[in-house]
């Protein structure tokens, strides 16, 4: 557990976790795992750049015991206080009692809560300056990209900007850096870290972007908290950011269903036999059989969204209105989309997927297709077109 060099006396001394497969609680899923990173430099004030997981304030503390005795850190950095990025810092308080730690104001208000114990801390602002001795680092706050306290550091002299939770992946690897792993693997998983955590906060993203674009600081590097950093090309990781936080999509379809007993299903099935024939690209899942994040990812891009249920009880199957809610948080703009599905007595279930559709912000189609228990052949047929109908508004 060594660290590892990204810059002249600058090391990464994070954490490698191989087996987180949630993340948020059970609101996503990270099949590659994660990582918790933490950056050391040495100056003459010897800084650390976040900490870690709580369960991995051991792994942190060994690799940087590679370099120094971590009781020489005077600095701590703390851009975002999140348990995943601060949760070693009451160990490392511990050691370093007279550590000057900094953050926003939010931070200092939000560690002392989660940590119930006062701390040295210092607020900073966009624009604040902090001298290590042969190095400077400037701050940027970035406050609700995802939390309020947020924040970037960057290292003038290097060109490092350490981006807090923006730019990073889910992506537990022995390789630091983004040319070190396939190029298809790290932006899918950039892809869906973005779709599952700052999709949300698409505009204030555009903002912040246009902020650091005036601001004219040259990036060598992204250091991110997650996954791997970016040397080779940053730049290819701020154009996706642009691309994702502007909402541009390709003319593809994502259809979701969850059936009860295959009548919605059916629907399913001609609903993409009508955008394959039209020549769209599609994808299909249902919801009792997919994974969340694997959809989201994929909706990321896509123009429009089919949502189909049986009804049950008094509304969606609870497959679909878990994914639903999370689609309604997610907040998708420039989006096109339609319900379907089957029903017995009851066909509030498929209002019900519309009108989420329409919460979300997605720009709902008509008409609303519904079938009693099963649908016949003039239904499949309505669902045929309504395919077709979709694939020709999305091209």
């Amino acid at each position: 557990m060594k660290a590892i060099p990204i810059a002249k006396n600058i090391w990464w001394v994070g954490a490698i976790d191989w087996n987180a497969h949630h993340f948020h609680g059970q609101t996503f899923t990270t099949k590659r795992g994660t990582t918790y990173n933490a950056y050391l430099i040495l100056d003459e004030k010897v800084t650390l750049i976040d900490t870690v997981y709580g369960p991995f304030t051991e792994e942190m503390l060994q690799r940087i015991r590679t370099v120094l005795p971590p009781e020489k850190i005077d600095t701590i950095i703390v851009n975002h206080i999140e348990p995943d990025h601060s949760g070693a810092l009451p160990a490392l308080v511990k050691l370093c009692p007279k550590a000057r730690i900094y953050g926003s104001a939010r931070a200092g208000q939000g560690l002392e809560r989660y940590y119930q114990q006062k701390l040295d801390f210092h607020s900073v602002k966009t624009g604040d300056r902090l001298s290590l001795g042969k190095r400077t680092l400037q701050f940027i706050e970035i406050p609700m990209i995802h939390w309020p306290d947020s924040m970037m550091s960057y290292m003038i002299e290097d060109q490092i900007l350490f981006s807090n939770d923006a730019f990073g992946q889910h992506y537990a690897t022995s390789e630091r850096f983004d040319d070190e792993v396939p190029q298809e693997t790290l932006m899918e998983e950039a892809g869906k870290y973005y779709a599952g955590i700052l999709w949300p906060f698409s505009q204030l993203i555009t903002q912040r972007l246009a902020e650091i674009e005036k601001m004219a600081i040259p990036i060598k590097m992204i250091a991110t908290s997650h996954g791997l950093s970016w040397r080779k090309d940053p730049g290819k990781i701020l154009q996706a950011y642009q691309r994702w936080a502007s909402n541009e999509t390709k003319p593809k379809i994502v259809v979701v269903y969850e059936t009860m007993w295959g009548s919605t299903a059916k629907m399913a099935q001609k609903i993409v036999e009508g955008i394959h024939d039209a020549g769209v690209k599609f994808e299909l899942y249902d919801m009792a059989q997919s994974d969340r994040t694997e959809v989201i990812h994929d909706m990321l891009d896509a123009k429009a969204f089919i949502v189909g249920s049986s009804n049950h009880d008094s509304g969606i199957l609870p497959n679909m209105t878990s994914f639903m809610e999370c689609l309604k948080g997610l907040h998708p703009k420039k989006r096109i989309g339609c319900a379907f599905g089957s029903y017995g007595w009851s066909g509030i279930a498929i209002q019900s997927l519309q009108n989420t559709l329409a919460a979300a912000g997605v720009e709902v189609v008509q008409p609303l297709l519904s079938v009693v228990y099963a649908p016949d052949e003039g239904q499949l047929a309505a669902c045929y077109e309504l395919g077709k109908k979709m694939a020709a508004l999305v091209k």
